[in-house]
């Protein structure tokens, strides 16, 4: 695991293989029209042998990936450095190869210029390279009195290019093609490291994500466990009530009422959402474990239409919401109090309602409510973000309503 998150990101296979075709090809067609655009002799051989050279410097570019992707994990000044000097060795061996490629149909290229020109171009024993007219032959017929020179050594006449020299210029035309490989190289290097950042940045943004992610569910996890032993506190002490008083029938009834209870909401995932129709059963159970401490005093009403009942929301969203209607309204009056949990559907979002017809919040009850809200509020903002709304306050019929509005979304 270690070994894995210090590895690098490595740019995929494909994209290097691309980006090494894609530079070439673009100096092949680049070559190739300013070949055509100056008037080159033999445009045909000469791109035949370009798709071979192209082909070869594609194939050396290649053989110098491994030794780039060693510098993946290394400062830029290193990178740079060590570009520099590999692409060095791998220009020269670049520029032999176009050398040798080029090398038989460049002495045609000449010979067929000089002959347009009205030239003979020709090498002699040493190596030297003779330009003369083509026409000598007749002005030394029209002569009377040639020279015995002339007669003797026939290139005497002619242009004399050393082989000393010719050896001197094919340095300098290697030395030439060998630059410009060179740029290339570096140009493709730079593309290729370019690349690897870009690769490098798209892996951190999702280690990001996935913090973000894990965060989140640590965050939602939190906020769903606090529901649970609040709960539990209020239950414990509405059964210790029921065992004090001698009601050990009722006392049976809430401890298997409050076994399911939580065999069914400590089932789930904590951080997952669960269908409506969950939620609803959950708080049926809830209510119906308050139902024995206030036999007489608790009424329920529920308004779930059967075609909200796979909407999704998050578990136990409405328990603290329940929870303060018993304790603020159904315990702090002596007459029956209706608690209604309904939902609807509204231009796609999902509206879900609890209220009650109680007396609303007491004074001095701000903090009790205070704390079931604000887990409310926090589960909405930490699983929808703004998409969600939470309003709470008086009924306009006395009591007290709290309202939910969350994206509408259905289990697939």
């Amino acid at each position: 695991m270690e070994g894995t998150r210090n590895t690098a990101p490595r740019v995929p296979f494909g994209i290097v293989l691309a980006s090494i075709v894609g530079v070439w090809l673009a100096y092949f067609a680049l070559v190739t029209l300013r070949g055509w655009l100056v008037g080159l002799e033999m445009l045909d051989d000469l791109a035949l042998r370009r798709v071979l050279v192209t082909a070869a410097s594609m194939a050396v570019t290649l053989a110098l990936w491994p030794l780039l992707r060693l510098l993946d994990p290394r400062p830029v000044a290193i990178k740079i450095f060590a570009v520099l000097l590999i692409a060095l060795p791998a220009s020269g061996v670049l520029a032999g190869i176009n050398q040798w490629v080029f090398a038989d149909i460049e002495e045609r290229v000449v010979a067929t210029i000089g002959e347009r020109e009205g030239l003979r171009i020709r090498t002699d024993e040493g190596g030297n390279l003779l330009v003369d007219p083509l026409d000598r032959g007749t002005e030394a017929a029209a002569d009377p009195a040639p020279t015995p020179a002339v007669e003797d050594d026939p290139a005497a006449a002619a242009i004399t290019i050393d082989a000393e020299t010719r050896a001197a210029n094919r340095w300098r035309q290697l030395t030439d093609v060998a630059l410009g490989r060179y740029f290339l190289l570096l140009a493709w290097a730079a593309l290729y490291f370019s690349l690897a950042n870009a690769e490098q940045a798209r892996a951190a943004e999702r280690r990001e994500g996935e913090y973000r992610r894990a965060a989140k569910a640590s965050e939602l996890r939190s906020l769903r466990y606090q529901v649970n032993p609040h709960f539990l506190f209020n239950t414990l002490n509405s059964l210790s009530a029921l065992v004090i008083t001698g009601k050990t029938q009722a006392a049976e009834q809430m401890i298997q009422t409050l076994s399911t209870f939580y065999r069914r909401s400590l089932a789930g995932d904590p951080t997952g959402d669960v269908a409506l129709e969950q939620e609803i059963a959950l708080q049926r159970l809830y209510l119906e474990i308050e139902a024995v401490r206030f036999p007489d005093r608790l009424r329920t009403r529920y308004e779930i239409p059967a075609q909200l009942a796979d909407a999704r929301m998050p578990g136990m969203i409405l328990q603290p919401l329940v929870e303060n209607s018993v304790k603020y309204a159904v315990a702090a009056r002596t007459r029956p109090v209706t608690v209604t949990i309904a939902a609807r559907e509204e231009y796609g979002w999902l509206v879900i309602e609890v209220a009650d017809d109680g007396p609303g919040a007491p004074v001095g009850a701000s903090h009790g409510f205070g704390i079931g809200l604000a887990n409310v509020r926090d589960r909405l903002a930490a699983r929808y973000g703004e998409a969600a709304q939470l309003d709470s306050g008086p009924a306009a019929g006395g009591g007290w309503r709290t309202l939910i509005r969350m994206p509408l979304e259905r289990h697939d």
